[in-house]
């Protein structure tokens, strides 16, 4: 049964074109796309911690997944802009946008907080807490709720104000989907074009691309904790202001010693 889920996770854009009397009946807001190899370890990594949370705890005496491997997920290393693309960006012209020249703030307040898009879609004017943003991350609320507290520099604060009459959320946000759109255009029209090498996350293969084919609202996550990463590489304080639980698996992905950091060690040796 799980090897047929599998099939049908891996290939339900396939079944969408054979079999379209199913999603008449069952009307979906998306097409199917095709689903790279980490998206399905993913999906299927729930599946097993809930089938371990119901044998702990003797609703079942079955264990599916011990016939059943997963391997780890497998990522690049991860793209970020540095600062003097950030402030680029920052100070291009898209007054003949107005509506990219607002989602334009937004990406670049998000670098400045480093949260997650959920989080960030979550902050009213509540969050401003003494010239510092503070929110409890989602990701982390149910296992061990930790506050994280995020002092505002003079760009958050710029971008803050431009949007104090704005009522509601924190920011004018729009769907995280026009929002990753957004954001790619951007960077086009702000000519961050830089090459980059990404993992392509259908072939598992390295691919380059211009950034503005990457660019995404979790881009400005990674942007937050590389440049900060680069000038204290201490994990544990980036970790404070990221949001990171200690030991995260994901966040040893984020400190990847670049080329400046190559260069210091080399020095070394002088």
């Amino acid at each position: 049964t799980l090897r047929d889920m599998w099939d049908f996770f891996e290939n339900e854009y396939q079944y969408y074109e054979l079999y379209p009397s199913i999603y008449e009946a069952i009307p979906e807001k998306r097409t199917p796309q095709p689903r790279g190899k980490n998206t399905l370890i993913d999906c299927f990594s729930r599946i097993r911690t809930f089938f371990l949370w119901c044998f702990d705890n003797k609703l079942t005496a079955n264990r599916p997944f011990d016939k059943f491997p997963i391997e780890e997920c497998k990522y690049g290393t991860p793209v970020y802009i540095n600062l003097e693309e950030r402030d680029r960006i920052f100070n291009a012209d898209l007054s003949a946008t107005p509506q990219l020249e607002t989602q334009r703030d937004i990406f670049i307040f998000q670098t400045l907080i480093g949260c997650r898009v959920s989080d960030l879609y979550r902050m009213t004017k509540l969050n401003v807490v003494n010239e510092a943003i503070e929110y409890i991350p989602k990701k982390t609320k149910e296992g061990n709720p930790v506050t994280v507290r995020v002092p505002l520099n003079n760009k958050a604060k710029e971008i803050l104000e431009r949007y104090k009459d704005h009522e509601g959320k924190l920011l004018p946000f729009i769907s995280e989907q026009k929002y990753n759109e957004a954001i790619k255009k951007i960077f086009k029209l702000s000519g961050v074009d830089r090459i980059v090498t990404i993992l392509d996350p259908l072939t598992r293969d390295e691919v380059k691309k211009p950034l503005y084919e990457v660019a995404s609202s979790h881009l400005a996550r990674r942007t937050f904790i590389g440049n900060i990463y680069k000038k204290v590489k201490d994990p544990n304080l980036v970790s404070a202001l990221s949001g990171h639980k200690e030991g995260s698996k994901a966040f040893r992905r984020y400190r990847d010693i670049d080329e400046e950091m190559k260069k210091d060690l080399i020095k070394l040796l002088d």
